[in-house]
Formats: C-alpha cells, sequence, structure tokens
C-alpha cells in the first residue's frame, strides 16, 4: 500500500445516491445502508482512527432481512433505521416492525426494538451478523479490505465478543456487548430468541468498543445510560447555544446556515490531551482527520459563528509545526502539516497520529488566519504565544518554501511518495496549461503568492501594534514587492487574467481556472484588473450559474466531473465571492452568492465538498459529484462566508474600528444575525432594505458604515 497522501484516485465503492447513511463523531464513523446494514465486500463499516473495527454488522428478522421503510438521521452522530417484518405469501403487510437506534461516538451503541402491532403472539428470532477485516481507511477507499497476512483471533463470551487483529507490532480489536445475553453467541453472529406479546415491543442494546494496543475505549453512549448526556450530545447541545441566529426571508440563506452550524458542530475533533482545543476534521467520510489547509479555510470562515475553532486550529497545528527536515514526509523546520493519520496510533491523542506536510498553501495561511483572528479581537494572549509560531512560518516561506530566491514560493515534492501537485487542486492531473498539458512541478501557484502576500502583511501589523516599526517597514516592503512582482509575472495582458502558476522555467500556466478569485480574496491584484478579473470569473467559460468551476471549459483538459478539472467546489466559490466583495465588485459577489444558496435549497440545505460543472442552463439543479464528502468542512463554512460577504464585515478591533456596510441581493429584503462573537461582545445586525441597526458592538470599537478599501485590508 502506498502513503496515504499520495491516494489520486476517487473511491468507487460508496455510492451516495443509492441511499447510503454516514454517521459521525469526531473520527468515529459509520457508513451503511439505508437499512442500516453495514455490509461485507462494500466499503461500509464502523471506522475509528483510520481504522474499520466493523465491516459487517447485518441484522436478519426469522431468517429474512427486513422490509426498508425509513432512515432518519436525527444528529450527525445519530439516526434511527426503521423497517417491518418481510410479509409472508398471500400477505400485503406484516405486524412487527424493527426500529435500530445507531449513535457514534468513540465506538457505537445500537437500540434494537421489536414492535409486535398484532393481535397474537409472535415468535422472533433477531440474527445479527458481526465481523471485521480491521481495514485501514485507505485500503478500503482503494477497494481492497484487511491484510491478508494479519493474524485475526475471535473469543465469545455469554454476552461479548472480542475480534483481536494483530500484525507485527501493532493490534487493534473490537468488543461487542450484548444486553440482555444472546439466546446463542458465536464467533461472528448472535441469535435472540423471543416472543413479543400483542401490541407490545422487545430491546436489546448492543455496544461496539474499540480496542486499541490492547485497551478496550469506552464508547460515548453506554447502554442504559441517558443519551442527551453523553458528550457528543452535550457537546453539540452547547455548540448550539452559542452559534448565532439567523432570521432571513431567503429560504436558501436559512437552510444553509443552518445545515453549515450543524455539520461543523459535528466534524469538530476534541484531544483528550488538550479537551479545551477543539479542530474541525476536513470531511466525512474519507477525511475525518486534521488538515492543516482544510481546517485552517474553515475556520477562517467560521469566524462568524466562533473564533474559539480558529484559535483551536492554529494551537493544534502550532503544536505539530515542523521542526526536522526528513524528505519522507516533507517536514520541514517551520512548515505547517497537510495531513495527519492514525493508522498506527498507540491511542487516541492527536498527537500519536503519523504527519505529512506536503503543502505549499497551509504554512502562509497559519499567518494569515492569526492575523485575522487578532483582528476580531479575541484571545489577545494566546494569540501573543503563538507569534514565535509565525515567524517560523516566515522563516519556511523564505527559506524552504523559495527554494530558488525568486520571491515565489513553489512546491516540488520531495520524494516518489508525495503529492505531486501541493495547493488545493492537489490531484496529479489538477494544474494545466490552456493547451491541456499538465504542468510539472517545480511550479509557483498564483494563490500561494496571494497567501504569502497577506501573511507579510498581517505579520506587519504585529509588528505596529507593539511599535516595532523596523519590523513593520520591513514586511510591508516584502509585501509590496511581491505585490508589484506578481502583477507582472503572473499578469497575462493578452488572455485578462492571471497565470494558474509559473512553472520550472518560470513561464507562465496559462489556464484560466477559479485560482484567480484567491488572488482578490487576500488584495494582491492590482486595482486596475480588478474588474477583468471578476468578468471572467462571472464568464459562461467559468461561471455555471450555481458556481464556479474550477477549469474554464474553454480550457484543454476541461471535464466537469472531474475532481479538479471544471468541478465546482462551493469553498471555492465562497472565496471567489468574498474577494469580488473586497474589491466592491458586489454585482459580481452577489450572483455568485445567489448560486451557491439556489445550489444548497435544491440539496437540501447541505452543499458537499464538490459538485459536476455542468451549467445551470442545462439541468435545473446542480448535478451531484457521487463521491463527494458530505459533510465537508470547508462546504459547509462556504455559507458563512457568504454571509460574512453579504454584510461586507471586517473587523480590525485593535485599531478601535468595524466596517459594515451590508449589501442585500434582491432576494433577500430583511436579514438580522444575533449573537456574533467580537472582542468578547456579541453582536446583533439586523437589515431590512437600506435600514441597518447594529447593537452590542463592544464599547472600545467605532461603527464605519462603509467597506473598507482593499489595499487596506489585511
Amino acid at each position: 500500500m502506498g502513503s496515504p497522501w499520495t491516494f489520486s484516485e476517487q473511491p468507487t465503492l460508496i455510492d451516495q445516491s443509492s441511499g447510503t447513511v454516514t454517521l459521525v463523531d469526531e473520527s468515529t464513523f459509520t457508513i451503511s445502508g439505508r437499512i442500516g446494514d453495514m455490509m461485507a465486500g462494500t466499503a461500509q463499516g464502523l471506522f475509528v482512527r483510520d481504522t474499520r473495527i466493523l465491516s459487517r454488522f447485518e441484522v436478519l428478522l426469522n431468517g429474512d432481512r427486513p422490509q426498508p421503510l425509513a432512515a432518519v438521521v436525527e444528529e450527525p452522530f445519530s439516526a434511527t433505521f426503521v423497517a417491518r417484518t418481510t410479509p409472508r405469501a398471500g400477505r400485503d403487510s406484516s405486524s412487527v416492525m424493527v426500529f435500530r437506534s445507531r449513535h457514534v461516538g468513540q465506538g457505537m451503541r445500537e437500540d434494537i426494538t421489536l414492535r409486535n402491532f398484532g393481535d397474537e403472539p409472535t415468535f422472533c428470532s433477531l440474527e445479527v451478523f458481526f465481523d471485521s477485516d480491521f481495514a485501514d481507511l485507505f485500503a478500503v477507499k482503494e477497494g481492497r479490505g484487511g491484510d491478508p497476512d494479519a493474524l485475526v483471533t475471535r473469543e465469545a463470551g455469554p454476552a461479548a465478543v472480542l475480534l483481536s487483529y494483530r500484525r507485527g507490532s501493532q493490534s487493534r480489536g473490537c468488543e461487542l456487548h450484548f444486553s440482555p445475553a444472546p439466546s446463542s453467541l458465536g464467533h461472528d453472529q448472535a441469535v435472540f430468541e423471543t416472543i413479543v406479546p400483542p401490541r407490545g415491543e422487545w430491546k436489546a442494546c448492543i455496544e461496539v468498543h474499540p480496542v486499541i494496543e490492547g485497551k478496550s475505549i469506552e464508547p460515548r453512549y453506554r447502554c442504559g445510560q441517558p443519551l442527551e448526556r453523553a458528550a457528543p450530545s452535550e457537546r453539540l447541545a452547547r455548540w448550539r447555544r452559542q452559534v448565532p441566529q439567523v432570521e432571513t426571508d431567503d429560504e436558501g440563506l436559512k437552510m444553509a446556515v443552518a445545515r453549515s452550524s450543524e455539520d461543523l458542530g459535528a466534524l469538530r475533533i476534541f484531544d483528550p490531551d488538550y479537551p479545551e482545543r477543539m479542530v474541525v476534521a476536513a470531511g466525512a467520510p474519507w477525511f475525518m482527520t486534521v488538515f492543516g489547509r482544510d481546517s485552517l479555510l474553515t475556520a477562517w470562515m467560521a469566524l462568524l459563528v466562533d473564533p474559539d475553532l480558529a484559535l483551536g486550529v492554529l494551537q493544534t497545528l502550532a503544536r505539530f509545526q515542523g521542526t526536522d527536515i526528513d524528505p519522507r514526509t516533507e517536514e520541514q523546520p517551520g512548515r505547517i502539516l497537510h495531513e495527519m493519520r492514525f493508522g498506527d496510533a498507540p491511542s487516541l491523542s492527536l498527537g500519536g497520529g503519523s504527519l505529512y506536510y506536503g503543502t505549499a498553501d497551509a504554512t502562509p495561511l497559519f499567518v494569515m488566519l492569526l492575523g485575522e483572528l487578532r483582528r476580531w479581537g479575541l484571545a489577545r494572549e494566546a494569540v501573543d504565544e503563538l507569534l514565535p509560531n509565525a515567524e517560523r512560518a516566515l522563516d519556511w516561506i523564505e527559506r524552504h518554501g523559495d527554494s530558488d530566491n525568486d520571491g515565489y514560493v513553489e512546491y516540488h515534492r520531495a520524494t516518489d511518495r508525495g503529492l505531486a501537485n501541493q495547493g488545493w487542486k492537489d490531484s496529479w492531473d489538477g494544474i494545466r496549461y490552456a493547451d491541456g498539458r499538465v504542468a510539472q512541478a517545480p511550479i509557483a501557484l498564483c494563490e500561494v503568492q496571494a497567501y504569502v502576500y497577506s501573511a507579510y502583511l498581517a505579520r506587519a501589523h504585529f509588528a505596529r501594534e507593539v511599535g516595532d516599526e523596523l519590523t513593520f517597514d520591513r514586511y510591508k516592503a516584502k509585501a509590496t514587492r511581491l505585490k508589484a512582482d506578481f502583477n507582472r509575472d503572473f499578469w497575462l495582458e493578452d488572455r485578462g487574467w492571471f497565470a494558474v502558476g509559473l512553472d520550472a522555467d518560470k513561464h507562465p500556466i496559462d489556464s484560466l481556472t477559479s485560482n484567480i478569485g484567491h488572488c482578490l480574496w487576500t488584495g494582491i491584484v492590482d486595482e486596475d484588473k480588478a474588474r477583468l478579473v471578476a468578468d471572467r470569473l462571472l464568464g459562461p467559460e467559468l461561471f455555471t450559474g450555481w458556481g464556479v468551476r474550477t477549469l474554464a471549459s474553454t480550457m484543454g483538459g476541461y471535464n466537469p466531473i472531474s475532481y479538479h478539472c471544471g468541478s465546482v467546489w462551493p469553498h471555492d466559490t465562497a472565496i471567489v465571492a468574498a474577494g469580488l466583495a473586497r474589491y466592491g465588485l458586489m454585482d459580481h459577489a452577489l450572483r455568485l452568492v445567489g448560486g451557491l444558496l439556489d445550489s444548497a435549497l435544491r440539496m437540501g440545505g447541505r452543499l458537499p465538498e464538490l459538485f459536476s460543472g455542468l451549467d445551470r442552463t442545462e439541468f435545473p439543479a446542480p448535478v451531484g459529484y457521487p463521491t463527494s464528502c458530505s459533510p465537508q468542512a470547508w462546504s459547509a463554512a462556504s455559507p458563512l462566508l457568504c454571509l460574512r460577504t453579504i454584510l461586507r464585515l471586517d473587523p480590525w478591533v485593535p485599531y478601535g474600528k468595524i466596517w459594515l456596510a451590508p449589501v442585500l441581493p434582491d432576494r433577500i429584503t430583511h436579514l438580522k444575525v444575533a449573537g456574533i462573537p467580537m472582542a468578547g461582545s456579541r453582536v446583533t445586525v439586523e437589515v431590512d432594505g437600506d435600514d441597518v441597526n447594529v447593537e452590542g458592538l463592544p464599547p472600545e470599537v467605532e461603527l464605519v458604515s462603509e467597506p473598507r478599501h482593499p489595499a487596506t485590508a489585511v
């Protein structure tokens, strides 16, 4: 098996359109069918810390598979599956219904209830089949199972079964506890025999405990204990109480923001070594772990909801900031990690995972987010503690990121096991020339330079706050020089857009892509070029009516159902819209916001990781991408960034100002956002047409009822 981060294909065994149900809590998740069964030979199962600890979990009643009626997902980590006994020949109905209530968290609890709606006692034989291949998550993604050379042992007692796996020094296990004790219990099957009285019911509960290095981990939901007192339920309840409340007459915005809050609450991860810190996993089912770029961008977009998430992300990434040079993992001093994995981890601590650092953008994004968190006026002492990490990140940018000293950050993998592309479009063919040729590293991506520009400005303002004018001047000069060089070297005068990157010979990679919108977001684009870029982004070759294509339809290699060469990623479109708003191009920005909100409305409120780049004029709803992660962190946060774009909210608390200049799309006449966290206060903004009312501002700041000029924004 190759390294996890080199997997470049998309999984093929899960088809979301067929009714797959995914439940998630931190790094635990289940994938099942709509009847609740996890079928052997598929990508379904119960996964804990990147290992599938259950590869089969099926329920039969009287020898038959029950007939599915409904799958109700009550919370991100809980669902109830409703079925009935298969009707007998000559009957069109049955009297016994099966209710399977599943709760996921550091393992799993499943309550099975049989209800007899008939007038006679009914004999029921309930069979539960279970198995585990202890397959690594990436083996499952690639369509493989567990290691055939591994030793799997099984021990059955009266009411519990232990499945154990050992390969070399690594051991994993899975304990299943049954209450009440089954009538019979074997190594892969439990049988309950009971007579359910008329109009009565029978119940059983099954707990699934992961076992790591011989230690059984207690699941968060225990049989016989109140569900609402379990950690996932309590945390989600607290999260719901603190997130801002949105009132609006736009159904798409209302649904999308509500779904965003729920999904972000579910995707949070809490390290047992630092329980006060929360980070966010990239997405379910395949990326329930910390990703540098994904976590940083998600936290930025979610500042409107909870800046503490940004702080937790920064603290966690700082904890694992690179210190050594290791070509195998691409670690370098000061570099921020790309991905964390837990397959060999001996405990639940984040510190036990394996790390890979092959990303060009996470390191400048770290400094950017730290600067943005300061602007929101929160956790000043905690931000100050992270300034040395920002210094090390900036040192990486100049020493290792810019390996040829030309002023640009390039990437080139250290070995053939690393990612060939190390920007956010990290598939092997994600960066192309206009004629369709795939660009080869080293590559200096346009958005990476934009992030570096913003990181320099953030560092400059940190220096000014403490009166260090020498450092302020140094980094402001770096930013000014980078901006000038970028607008000279990346601009394609004959095309009217910026190159997506520079190749090894410093020639422009000349395709038209959505990446250029990220450059607007950071302010690196000269103002005389901004409208030209905006018109390209909203032109028919990029804008589908739902969102911005990753690659224009007129470019070689365009494919609307590819991963990065023509699909639409909601987070990408939301960032582009924020960039357009930064330059005052609100008509352009609101068209993109409207497209995303319409997409969310047609998808039940939840924006997936990506969807196809087919045009809105061809289809009345976005065409899905079948293996897209959902929920996915930065897609979940995208409506929140759109909400901030509509409000045109730019706090700069250290300078005593908050810019607020809402512009509502024509589709919205009323918008109220109550409880925006800012500098220890909770701010409420209410907009009715042209009337804006603001309450709860921190006493030390002045409200400026106009947008900030792009040149002043960090």
